[in-house]
Parts: C-alpha cells; sequence; structure tokens
C-alpha cells in the first residue's frame, strides 16, 4: 500500500480559516488570563494592607476585597433580607443594614446568613443593638449583573437582589459605595465569606479549548488530504512467481 498526501484546495482553505480564527481566539483568551491574573494578585495584595477606618478615611476607587471597620449607630428600620441564598443546601437570606457612619452617610453591611422560617415569606426577626459599634470585614461591590423573573423584587423588607444604587431609590439615604462584609456578626446570623476570584480559571480553560480546536482541525485536514492506495494489479512479488511455475 502506498500513501500519498494531496493537499485539496478547499479543505485546505477552510482548515486555514479555521486555524486562524481558533490560535486568535486562544491568544485573545491568553491576554484576558493574564490580566485577570493581574487582578487577582491586586486582589490578594489588598488583604494585608492596613484596615481602612469608616469613617475617617476616604472611600475612593478600587477597594474591592479592601479590609476595612466601620464605627456607627445601626439603622433597623432599614434592614432588609436578601432572599434566596443557599448554605450548606439550606435557602435563606442573606441580612443587609445600614449603619450610620456620619451626620448624612451610611454604610450598608451584609451581616450574615439566616434560614427561611415556617411561615416563609415572612423574614425572620433579627434585633440589632442600638448603642454605636464597631464593625470590620472586607468591602466588596454587590454584583451589577442577575437574572429577575419577576418585576416584583422588592417586597417589604425582603428583596431579590441588592444594588447600592436601587437600595439608595428605595431608601432615599446617602450609602457608600461598597457593602461590608462583617467578619463576625450576631446570633443567629452566620458570617459571609469572600474569596477574591478574578476568575483566571475560565480564561485559561477557554484558551486552551480554543488551541486545542486549532490542533486537531490541522490533525483532521492532514487526515482528509491522504490517499491510500494498493499496489498496482500487473505488479505481482517473486514469490507469487516461483508458487506459479
Amino acid at each position: 500500500m502506498t500513501i500519498h498526501f494531496h493537499p485539496r484546495p478547499v479543505p485546505t482553505l477552510a482548515a486555514f480559516l479555521v486555524v486562524a480564527l481558533t490560535c486568535y481566539l486562544g491568544y485573545w483568551q491568553q491576554g484576558r488570563a493574564a490580566g485577570k491574573r493581574t487582578l487577582q494578585n491586586d486582589y490578594e495584595s489588598r488583604g494585608a494592607q492596613v484596615s481602612l477606618r469608616i469613617p475617617g478615611d476616604g472611600l475612593g476607587d478600587d477597594l474591592q476585597f479592601r479590609r476595612a471597620t466601620a464605627h456607627g449607630v445601626w439603622d433597623s428600620g432599614r434592614a432588609i433580607f436578601v432572599d434566596n441564598k443557599v448554605d450548606s443546601a439550606q435557602v435563606g437570606y442573606h441580612f443587609v443594614a445600614p449603619l450610620k457612619v456620619s451626620d448624612r452617610q451610611y454604610l450598608l453591611v451584609n451581616l450574615g446568613w439566616i434560614a427561611r422560617e415556617r411561615d416563609y415569606p415572612v423574614p425572620p426577626v433579627v434585633r440589632l443593638p442600638k448603642d454605636a459599634v464597631d464593625v470590620s470585614g472586607v468591602l466588596v461591590t454587590p454584583a451589577a449583573r442577575f437574572l429577575e423573573l419577576s418585576s416584583q423584587t422588592v417586597q417589604g423588607a425582603v428583596w431579590q437582589n441588592l444594588t447600592v444604587e436601587r437600595y439608595r431609590a428605595a431608601t432615599g439615604l446617602d450609602v457608600l459605595p461598597y457593602v461590608l462584609l462583617a467578619a463576625k456578626s450576631y446570633v443567629p446570623l452566620k458570617p459571609v465569606m469572600a474569596i477574591p476570584d478574578a476568575g483566571v480559571e475560565k480564561h485559561t480553560e477557554y484558551m486552551l479549548t480554543w488551541y486545542a480546536l486549532a490542533v486537531t482541525t490541522v490533525i483532521l485536514w492532514v487526515v482528509m488530504n491522504i490517499d491510500k492506495s494498493a499496489a498496482p494489479s500487473g505488479t505481482t512479488s517473486a514469490s507469487s512467481r516461483r508458487e506459479g511455475v
């Protein structure tokens, strides 16, 4: 059997276009992964910085995952329960309360997770101290993208999703642009932890997928352009001739 490699124009052009596209997409995702890796390192370095004081230290941009300690008085009447939060396979709420940190400004504090009760959707009762308190934790920005299947996203103190802008519009309070995840909370609340994740692994997986498609396309192109043909029928081996004698 003889093997011949004869690249045909149409498969070759198609393979070239696919390889060019997948290599470009792989290189693009490689750049995205590098950028996310830099952001991940930045997130992790913020955890080692000195904790901010609120009020006192100005809150600028890029404070995601920065440690902070806030001093103020709770405004219990404007606390909310963010619904559909799961902990250990049990559905509950995140309890978020505004902490008055100055004459006019407030900081939203996520005090933790609490389970639903039997009379759901009526939220459980959470009592907060009336005196001034110090609350330490990590500053985060609430996710701005989420899916809402109903227009009734706010039902009294129970909310489907939380954004700073939505809270400002609903309460009229001048709240700072971050939410503090409290490291310690009150019984029966369970503190919510935040692990910095810039999404490096996701873009690395995309990059490997695109490069793998490029390699697969090259292999298929080679296989599709190989012709395997048998030896000519008029050719006989020496042993065959001897057997015929």
